[in-house]
């Protein structure tokens, strides 16, 4: 093969290279950034499942005080 011929190789290879280079940094940056997303998401639904939990904590001592009070609505 002639000089110019591997040169041309050599100059499509490193193109090649930089853009997995390239490639891999924006995965990269895309996994930190999903990874962040999946840490809200998991804490907005922590958040959620505690909220749910008063509600119903409240929802039972309403219940209980309907209860000694003895105001049962009609069915």
């Amino acid at each position: 093969m002639t000089e110019q011929g591997e040169n041309l190789i050599l100059e499509h290879l490193r193109h090649i290279r930089g853009r997995v280079d390239q490639l891999a940094e924006d995965l990269d940056t895309i996994k930190l950034r999903l990874t962040s997303l999946e840490t809200q998401v998991a804490g907005l639904h922590g958040d959620n499942a505690i909220a749910h939990q008063r509600m119903d904590r409240i929802e039972a001592r309403l219940d209980r005080i309907e209860r000694r009070l003895d105001l049962h609505e009609p069915a």
